[in-house]
C-alpha cells in the first residue's frame, strides 16, 4: 500500500529489521522563496566545500536549482534506463542543457534489466525489506560515483512531497476512504489471499473525514522516499544528500495555488529567478521502464498470492509484487 512499512515494530521475520528512515534531525523553516533559495545555496556551499560531492541530475527543476550551487567543472550524473529496441522515458537531453548552462561534466549511468536481477538481493538484504524500484538505478549511481572518488551525492529528493509537487494527489478533497484507494500502490486484496488494509497513515492525517494529503506526503511519503534514496546508498558506503529534506515549509500551505496550476509554487519561484530565459520543464518522475521490462512476467507463484493477480496491472504494481515475492523467497532460502 505505501511502499514501505509504516508500523517499525513490525519485521517479515525475527532477526530481521527493516532499515526506516526518521527524520529525527533539527530541519529549517521556510517561509517563502528566498528563504528556501538561500538555504539550497548554504547547503550545497557545505557539501561540495571538501571536493567530494557530486550531483545527481534529472530533467527537472529540483536538480536544477542545486546545480546552480555547484562549483563549475563539478560531476552530475543523469540516469538512463535502457530498454533494448524500445523507446523509453529518457532525461539525458534535458539534464544535458541544464548540465551545459551550469559549466558541470556531464555523465550518463544506464540501467539495464541485469542491474535488477544483479543488485536487487543485496539492497534488500540491506533494507531488511522489499525496495523500491528506484534504488537499484540509485545504487549503481552510487557505485559509479564511488569509483570517481566521490564520497557523496547531492539529489533534490522531497522539493515534491514537501512543497506541493504531487498535484494530482492535491488537485482535489479527498475522504478518507477515497485517498486509501487513490494512493494505495497495490490494494493488498488485489494480490494477496490473507490481506490486511493498513489505514492508520492515512487516517491520522484526517479531519472531518477528510485527508489532509499535504500534511500525509510530508510525513508518511517523505520517510518512505527519502528511506529508498539512504538505503541504496548506504549500501555503496556513499553518503545521501539532499538539501530540501533539511527543510520543511512554516507558513500556510497555499493549496489553491496549486489547484490553478502553480505546483510546487515556492521551487518554481526560485528556478525562474535562477534560470530567466529557461521553460519549467514538464515534470517526469525518476524513469524506470517497469511497463516494458516487466511486460511478459507471467505473476507471483507462491501460495500466498492469487494466481494471475498481475494480469491487469501497471509495471510499478508488478514491480512491487515481484519484489514482495523475490524477497520472502530469498527469506526462504537463508540468503536474509
Amino acid at each position: 500500500m505505501y511502499r514501505t512499512i509504516t508500523d517499525e515494530t513490525k519485521t517479515f521475520k525475527e532477526g530481521v529489521k527493516p532499515r526506516l528512515f526518521k527524520p529525527d534531525f533539527e530541519r529549517e523553516p521556510i517561509e517563502n522563496s528566498f528563504q528556501l533559495e538561500e538555504s539550497l545555496k548554504r547547503q550545497v556551499k557545505k557539501a561540495v566545500s571538501d571536493g567530494k560531492a557530486a550531483l545527481a541530475l534529472s530533467g527537472g527543476i529540483d536538480s536544477a536549482i542545486l546545480a546552480r550551487f555547484m562549483p563549475k567543472s563539478s560531476t552530475a550524473y543523469t540516469f538512463k534506463c535502457v530498454v533494448p529496441g524500445v523507446q523509453v522515458i529518457d532525461e539525458t537531453l534535458a539534464a544535458a542543457r541544464i548540465a551545459e548552462e551550469c559549466g558541470l561534466k556531464h555523465k550518463i549511468v544506464e540501467i539495464y534489466w541485469e542491474d535488477f536481477e544483479q543488485y536487487a538481493p543485496l539492497l534488500m538484504a540491506h533494507k531488511g525489506a522489499p525496495i523500491h524500484s528506484i534504488e537499484v538505478q540509485i545504487y549503481k549511481a552510487g557505485l559509479k560515483a564511488k569509483e570517481d572518488g566521490f564520497e557523496r551525492l547531492i539529489f533534490g529528493e522531497s522539493a515534491d512531497c514537501l512543497y506541493g509537487g504531487h498535484d494530482k494527489l492535491l488537485s482535489r478533497d479527498w475522504t478518507v476512504g477515497e485517498f486509501i484507494d487513490r494512493y494505495s500502490y497495490v490494494r493488498p486484496y488485489m494480490a494477496l489471499k490473507d490481506f490486511v488494509m493498513v489505514t492508520e497513515p492515512v487516517a491520522k492525517h484526517a479531519k472531518d473525514g477528510f485527508v489532509d494529503v499535504h500534511g500525509f506526503l510530508s510525513d508518511v511519503y517523505f520517510k518512505e522516499s527519502v528511506g529508498s534514496y539512504i538505503n541504496a546508498l548506504q549500501a555503496t558506503g556513499v553518503e545521501f544528500f539532499s538539501p530540501y529534506v533539511n527543510t520543511y515549509l512554516n507558513a500556510k500551505f497555499d493549496i489553491e495555488r496549486v489547484r490553478r496550476g502553480d505546483g510546487k509554487y515556492l521551487v518554481r519561484e526560485v528556478f525562474k529567478r535562477l534560470y530567466e530565459n529557461f521553460e519549467i520543464p514538464e515534470k517526469i518522475p525518476m524513469p524506470r521502464p517497469t511497463n516494458e521490462w516487466l511486460k511478459n512476467w507471467s505473476g507471483p507463484k507462491r501460495d500466498e498470492f492469487w494466481p494471475n493477480c498481475t494480469v491487469n496491472m501497471t509495471g510499478d504494481q508488478k514491480w512491487l509484487v515481484l519484489c514482495l515475492e523475490w524477497f520472502l523467497n530469498l527469506l526462504d532460502d537463508g540468503k536474509i
